[in-house]
């Protein structure tokens, strides 16, 4: 057990110290988080958790608006979301683990913020649009459309001054940073502008070469995967179709393995590209070689969510307790949205 797990068993309560940037975060509770989410967000969160005070929010209700109709796997996401974040390396004495549905004020600062926007500024959202396509929605129900307004209401219950986004997600951000502005134009300064913390590192494409990794196309790599089974993900993967042998020149440009490669195992990525032009090593050798170096970073996060997993009480614990206070800071930013507002207390 490590030291962190043993606080986190002493004291869920999460200890910000005074003068840390407020940053938001989070995730939709759609299912286990996989390479990709830990690539794209989840090690710049424990990087960042040292400069910032982090609420890593559980959006169960966002994920409503594409998973409506499988409630029951919404639910059991917000443990397995939280478990991959602690899994992770996230320190519960550090951030706030908080539960979108639990926090009332999120729900009033939406009613609010639609108010503000309109449907034509929704429907040219290009990740609305990007994400409409990628779901096949012909015909977009309210929540879908809406849910940017939704995380503006996230983003700004907690006067959250920064937020880690990809290039895909800003969009999303800068409306509501336009709702802050429209809305201090109309009523005063009451909400804090989020900063984008924009990320450096490339969106991680899945096995299967088509696109990028994602829960719901069968191409990605679990956090909570087990070796076993991470072999076998990794050696189904696509690599450069044109070659036949292993002798065969190939090209690394083509190949996912490579380009995984220079992510978890850049170290050795120039040396195995070479080996492959010139054809001195084969792709199974070369997907072996990924393997070792997954396993090796999963292994302590494999650690990690089996304490949790088995203290489960902890989790639910550390869910409660940050909803609670995320709730008393909604509270006071909703206080002051209706005292701007007019609307009767």
């Amino acid at each position: 057990m490590t030291p962190s797990m043993q606080n986190a068993k002493k004291q869920s309560s999460p200890q910000k110290p005074a003068g840390k940037p407020r940053l938001l975060t989070g995730d939709r509770t759609t299912g286990r988080l996989h390479l990709g989410h830990y690539v794209g967000s989840l090690q710049a969160r424990v990087q960042l958790q040292n400069d910032y005070s982090e609420i890593i929010l559980l959006a169960d209700v966002q994920a409503l608006t594409t998973h409506f109709q499988q409630p029951e796997l919404i639910r059991q996401s917000i443990y397995d979301v939280a478990l991959d974040n602690l899994a992770a390396g996230l320190d519960p004495q550090r951030v706030l683990f908080a539960q979108q549905s639990r926090i009332g004020p999120i729900a009033e600062l939406t009613v609010f913020y639609s108010m503000l926007v309109t449907v034509n500024t929704l429907r040219h959202n290009p990740t609305i649009k990007t994400e409409a396509a990628q779901y096949g929605y012909q015909d977009m129900t309210y929540g879908f459309l809406g849910y940017p307004v939704s995380q503006a209401a996230d983003i700004t219950f907690c006067s959250a001054q920064a937020v880690p986004v990809g290039e895909d997600q800003l969009p999303h951000l800068e409306l509501c940073r336009k709702l802050v502005r429209r809305f201090a134009d109309l009523y005063g300064p009451v909400l804090t502008e989020p900063q984008p913390l924009l990320s450096a590192c490339p969106r991680l494409k899945g096995l299967d070469g088509g696109g990028k990794m994602g829960k719901s196309l069968g191409n990605a790599v679990y956090l909570s995967d087990p070796p076993t089974l991470v072999e076998e993900k990794i050696r189904r993967a696509v690599t450069d179709p044109h070659r036949i042998t292993a002798r065969e020149p190939g090209d690394p440009a083509v190949c996912v393995v490579s380009q995984y490669h220079q992510i978890f195992n850049a170290e050795e990525y120039e040396e195995i590209c070479s080996a492959c032009r010139n054809g001195c090593i084969g792709c199974v050798a070369c997907k072996n070689r990924l393997t070792r170096r997954i396993n090796a970073l999963l292994e302590p996060m494999r650690e990690r969510r089996a304490y949790y997993e088995a203290h489960l009480d902890v989790v639910r614990e550390l869910i409660d307790l940050g909803s609670r206070q995320a709730c008393h800071m909604g509270e006071e930013t909703v206080r002051r949205v209706r005292d701007a507002m007019q609307v009767a207390l």
